[in-house]
């Protein structure tokens, strides 16, 4: 079945073609939760809230060519709505908006042998604060207003935190590649 047939499908609530979609994109979702969450289960069960919610609301995804940008958004909305429930995105509201550092933002590594484990571990130890828009910006692809809008901050705020998480998880990498 293609994707605009199973899209119309779950629009008639066929548990066959929604069980299809929910295959197709449930690892995609998971990794993009978990990098949010921190929590495997927390990120299973935020997955799960997505898609229901997803189907829910499938009447309304207009071109089935954006199934799957439309499902990433809703599974970083459930993420994030996760996180304001348990209290972890308070950290964000506290950060003082400074005037934004001006400072070149060049990124300039050396070439290095990092494993994508080393990479993930040094994302996953920072703050929320940081991770979650550094996530957001480097991996989703959001923008600094988008961001801004998503956690209800300011987007010098967004800004001054993915450069200080940016700076803080260069300097982690740094200490990998020298020990």
């Amino acid at each position: 079945m293609e994707q605009s047939e199973l899209i119309e499908a779950c629009k008639n609530n066929n548990l066959k073609a929604q069980m299809q979609i929910y295959l197709n994109y449930k690892d995609m979702l998971y990794n993009v939760s978990f990098r949010i969450v921190k929590s495997q289960q927390d990120a299973q069960d935020t997955v799960h809230d997505a898609f229901i919610k997803a189907f829910q609301n499938i009447s309304k995804l207009e071109d089935h060519h954006h199934l799957g940008p439309w499902l990433k958004r809703i599974v970083i909305n459930c993420s994030l709505d996760f996180l304001r429930k348990k209290k972890k995105l308070d950290g964000l509201q506290d950060s003082v908006t400074l005037q934004e550092e001006e400072e070149e933002d060049t990124d300039t590594f050396e070439e290095t042998s990092l494993k994508v484990a080393q990479i993930k571990k040094a994302i996953h130890a920072l703050k929320d604060k940081y991770r979650i828009i550094l996530v957001l910006y480097l991996i989703e692809d959001y923008s600094h207003r988008e961001i801004a809008e998503q956690l209800d901050l300011n987007e010098s705020t967004v800004r001054n935190q993915y450069r200080r998480g940016k700076r803080l998880l260069i300097q982690q990498l740094q200490k990998n590649v020298e020990v």
